[in-house]
């Protein structure tokens, strides 16, 4: 079977933009994608559409052209972007299709998500008790991980300020002023042992790629990235994520673990292999966790390596090269999209200041949504 090609991306800018709805931001990012892959709306064979809060994307067929595409919306939490680009390479790995579109938009009100336990199956003491609040069970989480593997709240700053770096010097970012280490740590507690700017926020935003065969590619003359591996995945058993009001007694794996096992073995190459990762990192915690989780190191290794700088730029494994959710903030929709975008970037070489150096030929992303779901890609060039 033949490599699906990303051959075109195109962003809104995050953050906020008054006057400006959401589904006009993902149409903004999928004329810019169109632009960059060469080719017009009605070459458009077929769409896949994430949005949480900001309406259905497949009206956006009214702006776009009314041309009869195939358009499917797709609703999968924090990882709709992800699940959305899953489903295109499938439908352009079944060989009916040739060239179709990856498009994920947001525009949240402020403020926290505000998730009601009925729609994930739990009792309504749960929420009574405060933990549909995210930032809460985020930090419980995350004290139990500190306490049983070593890491420390520098880390936890450690990351942030490196998102703060990274977003500097991204155009599409939100927040794009550094901020050092211990004005993040001193800052406003939110949920101990968080401090405000180790959170992201809900934002706005668009991001749409533009997915071919390889056939397609070539016949289009395209410089494609290859998309290696897309995969997604739900939690097993014992699994504790967001929302779960308890801990199994005898623990499982993750639906991160699980995607990312099956990405590797679909691409053919392990952790190592890889030159730049951007990991879901809805707090810093977050990111802590999800660096073993997607196999990058184990389980309290995280303290070393931020300690040494291993995930900056300049570092073995760049983490988070645009400032991920905590300097980009998340608009659900379009989040995962962005981490992939990001990373066509870096594969092209065009990433300006926040380029990572060494000439990166391989690019992973993991995006992480409740209550359980995770979706990783794989990009080699």
């Amino acid at each position: 079977m033949s490599d699906v090609c990303i051959i075109g991306v195109g962003i809104h800018p995050f953050g906020r933009t008054d006057g400006v709805e959401g589904i006009d931001q993902g149409v903004f990012a999928v004329r810019e994608a169109l632009r960059d892959a060469g080719v017009e709306w009605p070459d458009i064979q077929f769409a896949y559409g994430s949005s949480d809060a900001a309406g259905n994307p497949d009206t956006m067929v009214e702006r776009l052209g009314l041309t009869g595409v195939q358009f499917i919306n797709v609703r999968n939490g924090c990882a709709a972007g992800g699940s959305a680009l899953f489903s295109a390479q499938m439908a352009i790995k079944s060989g009916d299709f040739d060239l179709g579109i990856a498009v994920g938009f947001d525009k949240h009100p402020r403020g926290a998500f505000d998730a009601k336990p009925a729609e994930y199956g739990l009792p309504d003491w749960y929420g009574e008790a405060g933990y549909m609040v995210t930032t809460q069970f985020f930090a419980m989480k995350i004290m139990r991980y500190m306490e049983l593997h070593g890491i420390s709240r520098d880390s936890l700053g450690r990351v942030a300020e490196k998102a703060f770096r990274n977003g500097a010097h991204a155009p599409h970012a939100w927040r794009r002023e550094p901020i050092d280490l211990e004005t993040i740590l001193q800052a406003p507690m939110i949920s101990d042992p968080y401090s405000k700017y180790m959170f992201c926020s809900p934002a706005e935003g668009g991001v749409a790629l533009i997915l071919a065969s390889e056939r397609k590619a070539r016949e289009l003359g395209c410089k494609p990235i290859r998309l290696k591996a897309a995969t997604m995945r739900t939690r097993p058993p014992g699994s504790f994520e967001v929302f779960a009001p308890s801990i199994d007694i005898e623990r499982g794996g993750t639906a991160t673990a699980l995607a990312s096992a099956a990405a590797f073995e679909a691409a053919g190459i392990g952790p190592d292999e890889i030159d730049i990762a951007q990991l879901q990192d809805t707090e810093a915690g977050a990111e802590i966790m999800h660096m073993a989780e997607n196999g990058f190191c184990a389980d309290g290794e995280q303290e070393a390596w931020l300690a040494e700088g291993a995930t900056a730029i300049d570092g073995r494994l760049p983490v988070n090269t645009d400032g991920g959710c905590i300097a980009c903030g998340e608009p659900i929709g379009a989040s995962g999209l962005r981490q992939v975008y990001e990373n066509v970037i870096q594969l092209r070489g065009d990433a300006g200041a926040r380029q990572v150096p060494g000439d990166p030929k391989t690019a992973y992303s993991h995006v992480y949504g409740a209550p359980g779901v995770s979706a990783v890609t794989i990009l080699e060039r």
